[in-house]
């Protein structure tokens, strides 16, 4: 079975205090009309395994999805939708920031942008919170369906070269209409969690006991 398949719902939250303790984490955020939780729909083959909204950015909270094994993925609030009050906007970016710059469980973000508008200043704000831990950022620009060919290949090229001074940051094309990117983005994500489960177990090598 493919890992996003492997989806359940675990638990929610809204407080940073709340956050459920070991595991380790994937996160999701974009702007509230980026397509969010349309991208996890899809990529776990299940209509409404998130809530998508018909009015973007009234989703307050955190969502836990679990992946099992200890893995899971994070649903983070959307950030910028003009029509949510000042007071919530300002909680939603304070809890955020913290989340994304102090999470010690988090070994990974997937930034979703619309491609038609990608690299808004609250996508680079999410970016300047995130790239000092040095942890692995993939961007995946959805609805790429609206676009033609060329300008898709306009837009990965021109998001590529604005994230190039970041090597860990990677980009790709993602439609859920199309059902396009699937693959990719499921093997970024894969081998993250992979990669943070070999260096657990090295560190675990490291520290056990000399044989007598």
């Amino acid at each position: 079975m493919s890992l996003f398949r492997q989806l359940r719902f675990h638990t929610t939250v809204n407080e940073l205090h709340m956050l459920p303790a070991g595991g380790i984490e994937v996160a999701f955020a974009g702007r509230s009309n980026a397509g969010k939780s349309s991208a996890i729909n899809t990529l776990a083959d299940h209509t409404r395994l998130a809530f998508v909204s018909k009015t973007p950015g009234r989703t307050q909270h955190i969502n836990y999805f679990d992946f099992g094994e200890g893995r899971f993925l994070v649903d983070l609030p959307g950030y910028g939708y003009a029509q949510v009050p000042e007071a919530i906007r300002a909680h939603w970016e304070k809890l955020l920031g913290h989340y994304l710059a102090t999470r010690p469980n988090l070994i990974g973000l997937v930034l979703l942008m619309d491609a038609r508008h990608p690299l808004k200043p609250l996508d680079e704000r999410m970016l300047d919170w995130f790239i000092p831990t040095g942890r692995p950022v993939h961007v995946l620009l959805t609805k790429a369906d609206k676009l033609t060919r060329q300008e898709q290949a306009k837009t990965l090229a021109a998001v590529r070269d604005k994230l190039g001074s970041w090597p860990q940051c990677s980009v790709q094309l993602f439609s859920s209409l199309k059902k396009t990117g699937i693959e990719e983005a499921e093997a970024v994500v894969g081998g993250w969690f992979a990669a943070a489960r070999a260096q657990d177990a090295d560190g675990d090598e490291d520290e056990a006991p000399a044989a007598e």
